[in-house]
C-alpha cells in the first residue's frame, strides 16, 4: 500500500504546529552538496501551505537556504512520520522583538508525505527538556512563537 501523500497539512498536523514542538529540519549543505539535518524546536504552521521556523541567524540552515531553497521538514505526530517538503525562503533576516538575533524562515509546502514504513505507527513521540532556566526558556519560547504569529 502506497504511503499517503498531500499537496497541503491535514487538519492533525497542522493543529500540532500551532505550538513548539521537536522537528527535524533538512537541507542542502551549501559547502558539500549532500544532506544538511539539524533539529528545530520553534516551528508555526501559518496556514495549511506554509510553515515557519525560527533559528540563530548564525545557523548553516541559512547560508544553505540561500544557496539552495529546497528543504524538508521531518515531524513525528498523528501516529505516524511525516516528510514535509517545499521551497524555503528567509522571511526576515532578525525576527522582530525577540532578544536573540532569530531569522525566520518560510517553507512554501509542495508536499506532504507519510514515510511511516508499512503496518507499524507511533506510539510516543520525542520529548525533550530545556537544560537551561526554565523561567528564561519559557519567557524566549512565548516571545519567538508571538513573533512568528505576528510575522
Amino acid at each position: 500500500m502506497a504511503n499517503q501523500v498531500e499537496p497541503k497539512l491535514i487538519t492533525p498536523l497542522y493543529d500540532e504546529l500551532q505550538k513548539e514542538r521537536f522537528v527535524s529540519v533538512a537541507t542542502v549543505d551549501h559547502e558539500t552538496g549532500g544532506p544538511n539535518v539539524s533539529a528545530v524546536s520553534w516551528v508555526l504552521a501559518k496556514d495549511e501551505q506554509t510553515i515557519y521556523f525560527a533559528v540563530d541567524n548564525r545557523s548553516r540552515i541559512v547560508e544553505n537556504i540561500k544557496t539552495n531553497n529546497k528543504a524538508v521538514i521531518h515531524l513525528i505526530a498523528n501516529e505516524s512520520a511525516y516528510s514535509i517538503s517545499g521551497e524555503a525562503t528567509i522571511k526576515q533576516e532578525k525576527l522582530n522583538e525577540v532578544p536573540l538575533k532569530l531569522a525566520l524562515i518560510e517553507i512554501a509546502i509542495n508536499e506532504v508525505r507519510d514515510v511511516m514504513f508499512y503496518g507499524s505507527k507511533i506510539v510516543a513521540e520525542p520529548q525533550y527538556d530545556k537544560t537551561y532556566d526554565k523561567t528564561a526558556a519559557a519567557r524566549l519560547d512565548k516571545q519567538v512563537m508571538d513573533a512568528m504569529k505576528k510575522a
